[in-house]
């Protein structure tokens, strides 16, 4: 049994954990499309950024100054319970205490069209997912609106098969510019429904770089996707270079017969997102 004051206080935590310190992972893959660089523009914006990396951690300031709206994914093992509150609202608390005292810039509106800042960046945008055991595994993606807003979905026809989806994803981070704050990380949905297909997109960019599909098909669409994005020559905030993105990762699901839905979400380097398993 967990009580519900410490999911609060777990996301509290993470909120803040998210905003102000990059996984290590994407701060060496940043570190290496460094090295890959040759011409002193991208090579100078990664440097910058690396800085800010650096001067954010240390210093415990943001990231960034869109410290985005908070996506929260909550694994809840079939076995666990809760006490003491409701989950939901102890989950929006924890992202209200951490936007509130981490001094997070607040980017929540209440109504997409009269655009009433809600002052305290709730609600989140929180997907649950049953799974077996007796543990809750809580993760916080701070999703900012630059990378968010270039995102894409499609509804291809079923024949159009592997070269229409390539098509669709490469014009779609080509669309992107500088929009979304390259060298980025490119997540895509493949199958399902209209809406599985846009979850799925954005769970792939919950993996580290390299972390490639366990189905060797599309473990090697994956890296040549990355070769091909790559060679758009967008480079570190589109002022052109090698990066473009730092990686590409597919999740898929089985659809229907007449369907072949595809969405892209884009991440900006800023790869926001940390876990905690209670």
């Amino acid at each position: 049994m967990i009580e519900a004051k410490k999911i609060t206080s777990a996301v509290k935590e993470l909120v803040v954990d998210a905003c102000y310190n990059l996984d290590k992972d994407y701060g060496s893959a940043l570190e290496d499309a460094l090295k890959k660089e040759t011409k002193d523009v991208p090579r100078n914006v990664l440097k910058q950024i690396i800085e800010d990396i650096d001067i954010a951690g240390e210093g415990k300031y943001p990231l960034c100054q869109d410290t985005g709206l908070a996506v929260v994914f909550v694994e809840w093992g079939q076995d666990c319970g809760v006490s003491g509150g409701d989950v939901t609202a102890a989950i929006n608390e924890g992202v209200r205490q951490g936007y509130q005292e981490g001094y997070l810039r607040k980017s929540v509106v209440r109504c997409p069209i009269r655009r009433e800042n809600t002052g305290d960046n709730t609600p989140a945008v929180i997907h649950y997912d049953i799974v077996c055991g007796d543990r809750i595994k809580i993760t916080v993606m701070p999703k900012g609106s630059g990378s968010e807003n270039m995102s894409g979905f499609s509804m291809l026809r079923p024949h159009a098969g592997k070269k229409a989806v390539e098509e669709f994803v490469i014009k779609t981070v080509a669309e992107a510019g500088a929009n979304a704050c390259p060298p980025v990380i490119v997540g895509i949905g493949l199958g399902g429904t209209f809406e599985k297909s846009a979850l799925l997109a954005k769970k792939a960019l919950l993996r580290k770089p390299g972390d490639r599909h366990g189905d060797l098909f599309y473990a090697e669409w994956e890296k040549n996707l990355l070769t091909k994005i790559n060679n758009l020559g967008l480079g570190p905030m589109g002022l052109g270079g090698k990066v473009t993105a730092l990686d590409v990762f597919i999740e898929t699901y089985p659809c229907h017969i007449a369907s072949l839905p595809v969405s892209v979400n884009l991440q900006c380097w800023a790869a926001r997102h940390k876990t905690i398993e209670l």
